[in-house]
């Protein structure tokens, strides 16, 4: 999974950026996809085109988030004759959130449990916090950001013999210093298990002084 994305990710935010039409929009789009990546477990490492799954699992996010058809969002042109790859069973996970919730800071929490899980619009969750809207928009960012790292700490995805999500087995908690890598689709114990580096990584625009 790490190679698909370090691969993409550029591409990827540049597509999501352009699409929606916000910078911000872009960089919350990009990081919902790439826990959706990392949900797959396994799955995600069996794919044939892991670049077609990616596009498509993100113009879904598009379409979800503006409201709009899929032939309002074109793919790009290598991947438009391509059948939509069938996305992997993953409802299960959502076993997990309970769990990831209740370890994370009060804080982040309340921002995910508000804006993420009760639609609560980010500019009324910030009038509730007596902030700014781009305060709360950060705020917003970050809980995401602490609560996906916390999920893929927290919860080993299952499969059962015809390869849907059957459970989720709770890891040990990992040490503090283990924290900044995190290891994805497992392989052989004669090979080492490859390595994600969090956050994803994508460009940003530099500012000019």
């Amino acid at each position: 999974m790490n190679q698909a994305w370090q691969e993409n990710s550029a591409e990827l935010h540049g597509f999501l950026v352009h699409r929606s039409g916000n910078p911000s929009d872009g960089d919350d789009l990009l990081q919902e996809l790439f826990l959706r990546a990392i949900q797959q477990g396994s799955d995600f490492c069996r794919l044939t085109h892991p670049r077609a799954w990616l596009f498509h699992v993100a113009r879904n996010l598009l379409i979800d988030r503006l409201r709009l058809t899929k032939a309002q969002i074109s793919l790009p042109e290598d991947l438009a004759a391509e059948p939509e790859p069938e996305l992997l069973p993953v409802d299960n996970l959502s076993q997990c959130i309970p769990r990831v919730l209740s370890e994370l800071a009060p804080a982040d929490r309340e921002a995910i449990l508000l804006c993420d899980l009760q639609g609560m619009p980010q500019m009324e969750y910030a009038r509730r916090l007596g902030i700014s809207l781009s305060a709360a928009k950060s705020r917003v960012q970050r809980a995401r950001l602490r609560m996906q790292a916390q999920m893929v700490n927290a919860c080993q995805v299952s499969f059962d013999e015809s390869g849907e999500v059957c459970c989720f087995v709770p890891r040990p908690r990992l040490d503090p210093s283990e924290m900044s890598v995190i290891g994805d689709c497992r392989l052989s114990t004669s090979h080492p298990a490859p390595t994600m580096v969090w956050p994803p990584p994508h460009p940003r625009t530099s500012k000019g002084t």
